[in-house]
Formats: structure tokens, sequence, C-alpha cells
């Protein structure tokens, strides 16, 4: 018996790096471990590897492509229909872009998948994780989000007006803060907690494949000699999707298993709320409005 044992969880981007770190320790606690991944085929081999090393065959592959919002309701649809629980989201998936591009649905690419669709995917599986409760929403976010000094600047959240690779990501991150602190507001007394996690400098795939080009892509290869293991930066999120210690802790972020600084931005209550609020409308008027949350009631068994 694990600590994790009769548990539902659900890692986006778990084919590599820390979502698969992630995965593999809980499901080596003992959850039923879903991996919400982009590419099938990856997703498939982290799946045998992962099943392999926990030693369970309760390891399960859905599509997820942040990058269109048409793929984000079937994937909440599956998971619904797949378990009849659902006790922790970690909304790990992300990345970043040298250049300006956008989604398919024509949202800048950085913000799209690193706020849009994972703010889609958690509404639409926030009345499960409300019946499930107590349950958890674990999002990766990161320390840089420090960089974004002028905040989300909601005057150009599609980066219309200039485009830095570092600067977009930074907001992006800012926006994952953010929307943790707005999501544990609204979902207070629902027994669903939301916490957002910095995993640390870790040496994983992300912006390997061909994301970050130029001076920015020879950096980051530069830096990898200096980063942690996925393993390492996968310990955070572990602890807040597993840990007794963090039960009924909601709307933190999260540095080495320990609260995190934030930035002056990232601690405005005003910010969380106007930046939800127009996601709500981006979304909607992208014919993907989102369901409304669960009523801020005691949470069910």
């Amino acid at each position: 018996m694990g600590p994790m044992d009769g548990r539902v969880v659900v890692v986006t981007g778990a084919n590599s790096g820390i979502g698969r770190e992630t995965a593999l320790t809980l499901a080596r606690l003992g959850a039923t471990t879903v991996l919400a991944c982009r590419n099938a085929t990856r997703a498939a081999e982290a799946a045998r590897a992962i099943s392999s090393g926990a030693g369970t065959d309760d390891v399960h592959v859905v599509g997820l492509d942040l990058a269109d919002l048409s793929t984000v309701g079937p994937c909440a649809e599956t998971i619904l229909g797949g378990w009849p629980r659902l006790d922790v989201l970690v909304n790990n998936a992300g990345g970043i872009w040298s250049s300006r591009t956008v989604t398919a649905q024509g949202f800048e690419q950085t913000f799209g998948v690193n706020h849009l669709g994972p703010f889609l995917l958690t509404r639409l599986l926030a009345e499960r994780l409300a019946t499930s409760a107590p349950s958890r929403v674990v999002t990766v976010a990161s320390f840089g989000h420090h960089f974004a000094q002028l905040g989300m600047r909601l005057s150009d959240l599609q980066s219309e007006h200039g485009y830095v690779a570092l600067e977009v990501y930074a907001r992006s991150k800012l926006a994952n803060i953010l929307f943790t602190k707005e999501l544990a507001r609204r979902l207070a007394g629902t027994g669903v907690t939301a916490n957002a996690v910095h995993p640390g400098p870790v040496r994983s795939g992300f912006g390997m494949d061909g994301d970050l080009g130029g001076i920015q892509g020879w950096g980051n290869k530069v830096v990898r000699a200096f980063e942690i293991s996925s393993r390492a930066g996968a310990r955070t999120s572990v602890f807040l999707a597993s840990s007794p210690e963090v039960e009924g802790m909601t709307g933190g972020y999260w540095v080495r298993r320990k609260p995190g600084h934030l930035s002056r931005p990232a601690r405005s209550q005003r910010a969380a709320t106007e930046l939800w609020e127009v996601s709500e409308q981006l979304l909607g008027d992208a014919g993907f409005a989102p369901p409304p949350l669960p009523a801020n009631a005691p949470a069910g068994t």
C-alpha cells in the first residue's frame, strides 16, 4: 500500500523532464497516473518506462495539445469518462519560443500554451476535483516570474507590440502564479487547493526542441551544465501533490518544498482578478467558454 493508493493523478507534459519524473514518483506512491501529452509516441514510451519503473500497469495516456484548444475539451472528457474521481491535476506542460508564433486559435504561443490552455483544462476538470475533494491543483510556474517587472501588460497580452522571448516567458509564469492565486480564492470552501511551484533550474528537454534559437538557444545549452536533474526538479511538485504536510494549504508559491518569495506584481489580487476575467473573455470569444466553477460549499467525499 502506498500513500497515493486509490487516487487519480493527471500530469500534463509528462512524456519528458520534470513531468515524467513527477508522474513516475506519484505512480511509485500508488497513484493511478494519467499522462496528458501532445506527442502520442513519446507519451506511450514514457508510459511504458513509468510502468516498468513503478512496477504498475496503472499508467495511462490521453492526448493534449495546449497549442490547440480544440484538444483540451476531448482530453477532459476522456479523463472524466475514464475515471470516477480526480485527486490531483499537475499543470506541468509549458514552453518558450525565440520568435513570436501563434496557437491554432491565434493566441501568442507562450501565453496560449503556458496559461490559457492550463486555465481551460483546470476549469473543465474543476467539478470532478471538487467531488473528489480533498484534492489539489499544482501548477508549475518559475522564479522567472520576477523578470516580469511591469506585470502582465494586459493591454498587450498577445505581445503584438514587441516580442522578447524571455520577457514573454516571464509574463506567462507570472500568469501561472496569478491564476493559482485567483483559483485558490474562488475554490475556497470546496476542498480543492491550488498551489504554484518553482522547480529550480532543471536539466530537461525544455527549450531544446528548436523552441529557442540564436543566442538564447546557445545560452540555454551553456547553463545546462549548472542545472539540477529532472528528478530533483520534480520534488516540490510531488510534495505539493502528495504530502499530508500541505493538506488544506492553498494559494501558495513553493520553492524547494518551502514557501517562496513572490515578486510585487505576483502579490497583486487586482491583477489576479483582472487576468482571470480577461482569460475567460478570450476563451469565450474563441468559442471555448469555460464552465462555471463548483460552488463554494463543503467538499464531497
